[in-house]
């Protein structure tokens, strides 16, 4: 019987100032200096001489290269057959190019879609072992799918903070995993600076990405595969698009170890691609500065959206000043331009980021970097693919303004502190379970309209029990009388899974209950409260107390009545069955034809404003629950509309229909989707689905 493969890693170093450590897999910082950039290092004398032989003899996958990863022998892998992806000839596109030797690494065949689950798979594994049970995350995208569906398949919670930038169907395909999603009005640098505070307020484990080891080490995988589909030789260049950089730097180490013990002859040029409107590695490189500027990202691929690389810039620079590599920036129209030849030629149909480095590759032979015979490796990173748009609703999505950048820095300290405290009330999750969807809607809305709480239904007790355990909520609210399982039921399956035990529990039911049975949920429950016997400002006090908060008194007196509802009599807010929407047109007619759709479904107070200032007028008396609104206005323009709603306190959370007389640009498209929450146009809108995409809103 063949001995398992048994790591070689011996020790973690410093990059920063090369000060060498124990073997650690979860190193936070340098001992010496407080360094955060650490390598992993390996007895690379201790490598076998037939390791190529060995490594071809096991199943395919990034795992195969144990003695060169830095996981324990023991180590279980949280996997989903990630690695093993084709390497593949370019022939049309390569023979366009004048390259023979053109090779398209297809990472689109990983489990999620793109190289990050690479990372994923390391990062998550490591975790596991350690008993890590929730994880923040700041990603531009990919990294953000291929942690939620490791994290899913590990039992971890993971929160996702990611820029209004990423596309609302991605946001969706996260959620769809379970992921916990935070969505910032604000750059991915901020993303991550909101995340780093949110995990350290919360004690979470904090993914450190290109900085930690796992996540680096995975990458190394890239150019072990590489190698060895070439018959462990290296190629003359290797091309990737970057953002933070990761990729390229773990491919870096890979080709550089294979070097180091012989099994390549050389270590690749490289060639670092970036976007031209978020490129501050090529500019840096092209001014020959050893530190990069950070930038303010302006392109419309927002998974290449860093601003700030910081150490990972000084790492590829000293490579390529080394090996004669190049970094090159090209424009979001050359981008989309590669992305139709790549498709029309080979048939790769891939995500923008591909595009951008396909799009350097002609940029660079263009300029004279690569000879005709040389052979290029270029990273086809990734092909994600979006989530069905009505799968999920917005509410899985959690959404937080932070302060634009500021010269004054206590100004912009305090603009975070304040962001942080209003996440702190979003991310308070509520689970209601009830099978009466009336009563079950009508505890969400006492609960919404005096605090910004995210607040889930169930309406029978398999749902119920599987949304806790997903959603891990900070309280349950349970009815008793539900079919087929009954709240006691639900009940003794929460508080027998650990998972769900501690999380409190509260009734609201209109069941009238024997002493045993209301000795019995005394025991288990926070409270007991029965349909009819109670005021919903009493209620709803109770909540938010025990949630940690105090009940604001609202601006003018709630009026209530009695309503029957199922078997109970629960108080319902009167305001609160009718929902306000207010409708923005220049246009009086199609402002009337919109008010009249809205108000054949008798559930809605529509009011028209045919004019910015009207409309703010109208702001001005109430704040409405929805805002649909056209840019064309006779008296200011429909964007600067927008950013004084979002700038208003009592509107910065009101949903935000855009209706544009005609389809908006890109670059418009982009900038409303950062402030809206959806984009239509007049010319191809479809009144049922505007209808439903509104309820859907207003739930």
């Amino acid at each position: 019987m063949t001995n398992p493969p048994r790591t070689l890693f011996n020790a973690v170093v410093c990059l920063q100032c090369g000060h060498a450590m124990p073997a650690d897999l979860h190193a936070g910082a340098c001992a010496r200096c407080g360094g955060a950039w650490l390598d992993a290092r390996y007895d690379y004398a201790s490598l076998p001489a037939d390791w190529p032989a060995r490594v071809a003899a096991r199943p395919a996958g990034m795992w195969r290269y144990a003695e060169l990863l830095p996981f324990g022998d023991g180590l279980p892998p949280v996997t989903l057959g990630e690695g093993g992806t084709p390497l593949t000839r370019s022939e049309r596109l390569g023979h366009d190019l004048g390259y023979r030797e053109l090779w398209i690494k297809d990472e689109r065949q990983q489990p999620t879609g793109s190289f990050k689950d690479r990372q994923a798979a390391a990062t998550v594994s490591a975790l596991r072992e350690l008993g890590v049970d929730e994880l923040v995350l700041a990603s531009t995208g990919n990294a953000a799918a291929a942690y939620a569906a490791f994290c899913a398949r590990a039992g971890i919670k993971l929160w996702v903070f990611l820029t209004s930038s990423v596309p609302a169907e991605k946001m969706r395909e996260l959620a769809l995993y379970g992921a916990e999603v935070v969505k910032i009005t604000g750059t991915y640098d901020q993303a991550k600076q909101v995340a780093a505070d949110f995990a350290a307020e919360r004690g979470v484990w904090l993914d450190r990405g290109a900085k930690a080891v796992p996540g680096k080490e995975s990458m190394k995988t890239i150019a072990f595969e590489i190698a060895e589909q070439l018959g462990w030789r290296a190629p003359d260049w290797y091309v990737q698009a970057v953002s933070g950089g990761i990729g390229p730097l773990g491919v870096l180490k890979g080709f550089e170890e294979l070097h180091r013990v012989g099994l390549i002859d050389r270590v690749p040029k490289l060639a670092v691609v970036q976007s031209a409107g978020c490129a501050p590695m090529v500019r840096a490189w092209e001014r020959g500065d050893a530190v990069a500027t950070p930038v303010q990202p302006d392109t419309l691929i927002t998974v290449l959206a860093t601003g700030d690389p910081g150490f990972a810039y000084e790492i590829l620079k000293r490579a390529n000043d080394r090996d004669g590599g190049a970094m090159v920036a090209v424009g979001d129209g050359a981008a989309f331009r590669a992305m139709r030849r790549l498709a029309r030629t080979e048939g790769f149909s891939v995500e923008p980021a591909v595009s951008v480095a396909f799009a350097g590759l002609e940029q660079l032979i263009a300029d004279g970097h690569i000879d005709p015979d040389a052979s290029v490796v270029v990273n086809c990173s990734g092909h994600t693919f979006s989530a069905e748009k009505h799968a999920l609703e917005d509410r899985y999505v959690l959404h937080l303004d932070v302060p634009v950048p500021s010269s004054e820095p206590a100004h912009t300290s305090e603009g975070f502190v304040a962001a942080l405290r209003q996440l702190d009330e979003q991310v308070t999750t509520v689970v209601v379970i009830d099978d009466n969807p009336n009563d079950s809607r009508l505890i969400c809305r006492l609960l919404r309209h005096h605090r910004n709480y995210r607040v889930f239904e169930a309406h029978n007790g398999p749902d119920g029990i599987d949304l806790v355990r997903q959603r891990r909520p900070d309280l349950v609210v349970l009815d008793l009388n539900l079919p087929e399982m009954d709240g006691f039921k639900i009940l003794d399956r929460l508080k027998s899974d650990p998972r769900t035990r501690r999380i409190p529990v509260m009734i609201v039911s209109a069941k009238s209950l024997e002493p045993e049975e209301r000795a019995l949920l005394e025991d288990r429950t926070t409270s007991i409260w029965q349909k009819g016997n109670f005021s919903a400002a009493e209620m709803v006090k109770h909540v938010v107390g025990m949630l940690g908060g105090a009940l604001d008194q609202p601006d003018k007196p709630l009026t209530t009545t009695p309503r029957r509802i199922a078997d109970g009599v629960l108080e319902a807010f009167g305001d609160l069955d009718r929902r306000r929407i207010l409708v923005v047109d220049g246009n009086a007619l199609d402002a009337r034809l919109l008010r009249r759709l809205l108000e054949a479904r008798h559930r809605f107070d529509v009011v028209e404003a045919h004019s910015g200032a009207q409309a703010l007028a109208d702001l001005d008396r109430a704040a409405p629950d929805l805002v649909i609104m056209d840019l064309a206005l006779p008296d200011i323009d429909g964007e600067d509309l927008l950013a004084d709603l979002r700038n208003r306190d009592e509107t910065r959370r009101v949903p935000v229909i855009v209706v544009a007389t005609h389809d908006p640009a890109p670059p418009l498209r982009a900038r409303l989707a950062a402030q809206a929450d959806s984009v239509w146009s007049k010319e191809t809108l479809d009144r049922s689905s505007l209808l439903a995409h509104v309820e859907t809103i207003l739930e």
